[in-house]
């Protein structure tokens, strides 16, 4: 058995380190979208099943991302699974002042009002259950409604900085 080092005082680690150790940590890559004056949505990879009774998710956004403004007050989202097909998809979600919503993107009106994304793996409809404070960010907890996870293909990955696709 190795012996663990002396840490010394409590201290906290600097975002840099925590980018970086979380740089090495694979994630699903999924959409999360709402409705708004106009829709909006972004793309994320802290989302995280939570608990099966009652069926729960969370995910966590920056209270600065241009999305927050319209998910700090809605009742319903959407959850997006993405494929390893929809690396662009995920770019455009991610980008900074993208026209996510554009004629390249393929979408629909769903159930309340929910924005849905065309041709991913996996979407659900959620009435979202609490917003909780975490630093620089909110953790959204949210109830799955109804979805479909009988999309084609396989899941994208983000892994050290990029999109991923798995392998063989």
């Amino acid at each position: 058995m190795t012996a663990s080092p002396d840490l010394g005082a409590p201290r906290t680690a600097s975002p840099e380190l925590l980018r970086s150790v979380f740089r090495q940590h694979a994630a699903g890559v999924a959409v999360i979208t709402a409705r708004g004056e106009r829709p909006v949505g972004f793309t994320a990879t802290s989302l995280t099943s939570v608990a099966a009774e009652p069926p729960l998710l969370s995910f966590g956004v920056a209270t600065s991302a241009s999305s927050w403004p319209v998910l700090a007050g809605t009742d319903h989202l959407g959850v997006h699974i993405l494929g390893e097909h929809q690396q662009e998809l995920a770019a455009t979600f991610a980008r900074s002042g993208a026209d996510r919503f554009g004629p390249g993107t393929s979408w629909r009106t769903g159930p309340e009002g929910v924005p849905l994304l065309d041709g991913v793996l996996a979407w659900l409809v959620c009435r979202v259950v609490a917003r909780i404070p975490a630093g620089d960010h909110r953790i959204v907890l949210a109830q799955p409604l109804l979805g479909d996870p009988a999309g084609p293909g396989r899941p994208l990955l983000y892994h050290q900085g990029r999109f991923n696709a798995l392998r063989d």
